[in-house]
């Protein structure tokens, strides 16, 4: 009886390893472009704005506006991501991650857009535009 209680504690702690280890490896990978962060392909660049350390990019997909800001080289420096089109609020991102804010996403279509970033202390709100 103790040896069967043995292994299957030993059991149960291999299996809460495994899933602890897939847990902790299963969030998707950082992507490596700014249209990658959006979701791929479809997206394209159609404006942007220099942070000096940072640029933040304003993409379209035809629908839908997504805004990322990107870091020249990783680092644990403050950024942020927003866009609003005046009918869902403001969508951000912000924290201190090592690459980029966002992606954050608002309908475009028939629609003007506000958007912006920051970078540490530096910062950009563009005004209404795009429209679209």
């Amino acid at each position: 009886m103790r040896k069967y209680r043995q292994a299957a504690a030993l059991t149960i702690a291999t299996v809460a390893a495994i899933a602890g280890t897939v847990t902790m490896s299963s969030p998707a990978m950082a992507a490596s472009t700014p249209i990658g962060a959006c979701g791929g392909g479809s997206y394209h660049q159609i404006d942007s704005h220099d942070l000096g350390a940072a640029t933040i990019y304003l993409l379209y997909n035809g629908t839908t506006n997504c805004v990322v800001t990107w870091k020249d080289s990783p680092n644990s420096t403050y950024v942020l991501a927003l866009i609003s089109n005046g009918l869902d609020g403001w969508r951000y991102d912000d924290g201190d991650y090592s690459t980029y804010a966002g992606p954050v996403k608002v309908n475009g279509a028939g629609q003007c857009i506000k958007w912006g970033g920051a970078y540490g202390s530096t910062r950009y709100d563009s005004p209404w535009e795009h429209c679209g």
